[in-house]
């Protein structure tokens, strides 16, 4: 019996990976920079490897990416490529460097080409029927893709041995006789492309930027690509694509399902097992859950149901040591000991008593702060649940809306193909224009946006609501994802690729962050609460509040203020001095503005002294 249930796993995981494994995608990326004969160019390198690493995020099965290739080395390249599209439905070539067109057939021109004459370059370059015998095995999709139609300095120089040899501006118009078989140019045929201003040319950045949209056509996605590089050359250079693909959509990159049941919570197995020990609620099961669940929300909430049970025990033990105390007190009262002894046992006993209330209070704060984290946890589990209803809503009205569409347009084809057929009209080309399979619809960007934000809150980057508004809340939460969880995403566009690598992270990835006057406690933060006389700092800490020293304001020196200019104003006038003067009639005050002086009087030159006098001003 073990044999046979190990051979049916083995059996049910080959099943699994059969539609995986049928999809075999391989590229060859070459880039042409370093010429010998003429300038050497600056972008094809770079574009090579851009490109190439586009096909490996892709997932290809299998990426060649080579540079500076001379013609045998070429050669050899699209021979061993040609061996691996034996077994490929999706064979890719891409070639940046410099192309040549000679009487209507086009060549790609390796590193080590002179082309001094003509007919050098059936010797020293490379057909481009070469390339397309090495994609022919391929079963679903060909596709060469040519960043060649650059200025070429080799037809300048180059001798022609006939005088009415034709070679072309940039490469020729060419048509596939393959089925399922697309080339791409950089340029329309007879036109040449721009290198660009930048590290790469226009036609590769816009490649990178449509060809991996998951479940987008490729017809559509190289439409995309014209219209993006018009835009950026200023509508001097226009891509072209030669040959075409069936009616059913082929994209480079197939959209991942959408999933529409319900989808397990990351944190689930782990909410169990904490509601489990929580009913049983001993010290041995909490101990044995934080040594499996060593950190996160849950551990937080451990470490609280802990606290409380230390708490508890500590009360009943400084319970039992007052009633002993109290019972020492009481023996040795009765047995008439001597006063120090019972003096000493009462002084016990309301130590221990003392310590039997301190414990009493420890125990009801530690039960209010499990109360309260219990509290928490029921409200963010109601949280995690109502964002995941919203998203299982959002991805359910999404498949809804493509199986309605997708409905529509067979429906629309279908009527289409009736009316051909009633017209009269048994003609392919009719049948083909109007019965063309519609593409499925992808997300709008607000459906996009509400996902992603769902994902962002799961993981603790993003607090506010998804309303699939993405707003600057939303690009700050994404800014937060990147920095913790080291992706480098565009944070103004929520993309598939966004949604993909929010998802793959199973718990929260951004730290969190509370308040001035609140503490992290597990997953939420809770108010910071100090004692008398404390407050809380800017460091959230708490500090002692100082004591203010009175300072005199306004309002208590104007008083002071009023005062001091009466007194002024009052001594500026004439004020009696307190002097008295006397002579034979009496004394009386003397006049306010006078004072007493001393009479002197010189008298033949001697001096007399008479009464004193009073002098006035």
């Amino acid at each position: 019996m073990g044999k046979l249930r190990f051979l049916l796993i083995i059996f049910a995981v080959w099943l699994g990976c059969g539609p995986a494994m049928a999809e075999r995608r391989v590229a060859l990326v070459i880039g042409n920079s370093a010429y010998k004969s003429v300038a050497r160019l600056t972008n094809p390198a770079n574009d090579a490897t851009l490109v190439g690493s586009m096909f490996k995020k892709a997932g290809f099965d299998a990426v060649d990416i080579k540079l500076d290739l001379n013609v045998a080395e070429m050669r050899r390249a699209l021979r061993d490529f040609g061996d691996k599209t034996k077994d490929a439905e999706v064979a890719v070539i891409y070639y940046a460097g410099h192309g040549i067109e000679l009487d209507g057939t086009n060549y790609l021109i390796p590193t080590d080409a002179t082309l001094e004459r003509d007919s050098d370059v059936l010797d020293e370059t490379i057909a481009l029927d070469r390339a397309l015998f090495a994609v022919d095995p391929a079963k679903k999709l060909r596709l060469i893709i040519l960043d060649a139609c650059r200025d070429n300095p080799f037809a300048k120089t180059m001798k022609r041995t006939i005088a009415s040899r034709a070679i072309g501006r940039g490469l020729a118009k060419i048509e596939p006789t393959s089925p399922n078989t697309m080339i791409a140019f950089a340029a329309k045929a007879g036109s040449t492309a721009s290198d660009g201003d930048s590290k790469n040319s226009p036609f590769a950045a816009a490649l990178v930027e449509r060809l991996p949209t998951p479940g987008l056509d490729l017809g559509k996605a190289f439409r995309f690509v014209r219209d993006d590089v018009l835009k950026n050359t200023g509508n001097k250079q226009e891509p072209y694509v030669y040959g075409s693909l069936g009616g059913d959509d082929v994209p480079l990159v197939v959209a991942k399902p959408v999933a529409t049941g319900p989808q397990a919570n990351p944190d689930e197995a782990v909410r169990r097992d904490y509601e489990l020990a929580l009913q049983i609620g001993t010290r041995e099961v909490w101990t044995a859950f934080l040594a499996k669940y060593a950190d996160g929300f849950y551990a937080s909430l451990a470490k609280g149901q802990l606290n409380r049970i230390a708490a508890e025990e500590t009360r009943a033990a400084a319970v039992e040591k007052a009633r002993l105390a109290e019972e020492e007190k009481t023996r040795l009262a009765s047995d008439r000991a001597k006063k120090a002894e019972q003096d000493k046992a009462a002084a016990a006993a309301k130590a221990a008593e003392d310590a039997r209330l301190a414990a009493e209070k420890a125990k009801q704060v530690e039960e209010a702060k499990a109360a309260a984290a219990e509290q928490r946890r029921k409200d963010a589990e109601a949280a995690v649940a109502k964002a995941l209803a919203d998203k299982q809503a959002a991805e359910k009205a999404l498949a809804d809306k493509i199986a309605n569409d997708k409905a529509a347009s067979e429906q629309a084809a279908k009527q289409a193909t009736e009316k051909a057929q009633r017209d009269g009209d048994q003609g392919e080309q009719k049948v083909a224009a109007v019965a063309p399979t519609q593409s499925a619809p992808s997300l709008s960007p607000q459906e996009t946006a509400k996902l992603v934000q769902s994902e962002l809150r799961r993981v603790g980057c993003l607090t506010g609501a998804a309303d699939g508004d993405w707003n600057a809340a939303s690009q700050r939460s994404l800014t937060l994802f990147n920095q913790h969880a080291g992706t480098m995403y565009d944070t103004k566009l929520a993309s598939f690729d966004v949604l993909d690598a929010i998802k793959s992270k199973q718990g929260r990835v951004c730290p969190l962050v509370c308040d001035r006057g609140f503490r992290a406690d597990g997953d939420a933060c809770v108010k910071i609460t100090c004692r008398a006389g404390y407050r809380v700092n800017s460091d959230n800490e708490c500090e002692k509040v100082q004591d203010k020293k009175p300072v005199a304001t306004r309002e208590d020196a104007k008083p002071r203020d009023d005062e001091r200019k009466k007194s002024e104003a009052s001594s500026s006038r004439p004020q009696a001095t307190g002097q008295l003067i006397c002579n034979s009639a009496g004394c009386r005050p003397v006049k306010p503005g006078c004072r007493v002086v001393p009479y002197q009087q010189f008298k033949h030159g001697s001096v007399s002294t008479g009464q004193p006098q009073e002098e006035c001003n």
